[in-house]
């Protein structure tokens, strides 16, 4: 039986944003400046957070002790979503990917920079960033704390809420919402289905859209 991960991750962002829209639920949808390195590839999983603060005066030693550590906290099938609270160095880069992939981490949400993003397509692992930029933290930026709600424009992320990305964006599933999105998205691709296979075989989109309720 497939995981509510698996699930949701099998949806698409437009789906899921009207299932949501329908249910009432506001302030969902990320920064349209955010962007996949992997526009193909979907994501999904629950968040793992991590606030952050920069200290121009750090010591460059403390700062890979604190990265390193926070690379150690990171759960297995959850997805990365840092507020840096910075827009200079970047926050995810070759050695880091490599290390949350092989931890079974399904991807990162950065809302600032990230780097060695060859390195990253190469090993497939998906990230969500508002650029690029070669130089990394040390000596600046520190971990402030984890599993804490972090907001990322309008969207707060609450720890273990769910993440859904694909080409067209980004949107945050609350967890205590997450199975009944999923089930209504899972309808409304059947609905749309049959709504596609009506308007293929000729029916008038408007008379499709009354026959179906959705279009």
């Amino acid at each position: 039986m497939a995981s509510i991960t698996e699930r949701l991750e099998a949806c698409y962002t437009g789906v899921v944003h009207d299932v949501m829209r329908s249910m009432g639920l506001r302030d969902f949808t990320l920064p349209t400046e955010l962007r996949p390195i992997l526009p193909d590839k979907a994501m999904a999983g629950p968040a793992f957070t991590i606030a952050g603060k920069v200290d121009a005066n750090a010591d460059p030693h403390e700062t890979l002790l604190a990265w390193t550590g926070l690379l150690s906290q990171a759960p297995a099938g959850s997805v990365w979503v840092s507020q840096p609270n910075d827009r200079v160095v970047a926050h995810m880069g070759e050695l880091s990917a490599e290390t949350l992939k092989n931890k079974g981490v399904r991807g990162c949400v950065a809302d600032g920079f990230v780097r060695d993003v060859n390195f990253l397509l190469a090993i497939g692992f998906q990230t969500w960033c508002r650029g690029f930029t070669p130089r990394d933290i040390v000596g600046y930026w520190l971990p402030a704390a984890t599993q804490v709600d972090v907001r990322i424009g309008d969207v707060v992320v609450a720890p273990g809420d769910y993440m859904i990305g694909d080409r067209d964006g980004l949107i945050r599933v609350p967890a205590a919402r997450v199975e009944d999105v999923v089930a209504a998205a899972e309808q409304a691709i059947a609905t749309e289905s049959q709504v596609r296979t009506a308007i293929l075989s000729g029916m008038d989109p408007q008379q499709a859209y009354l026959a179906y309720g959705k279009f």
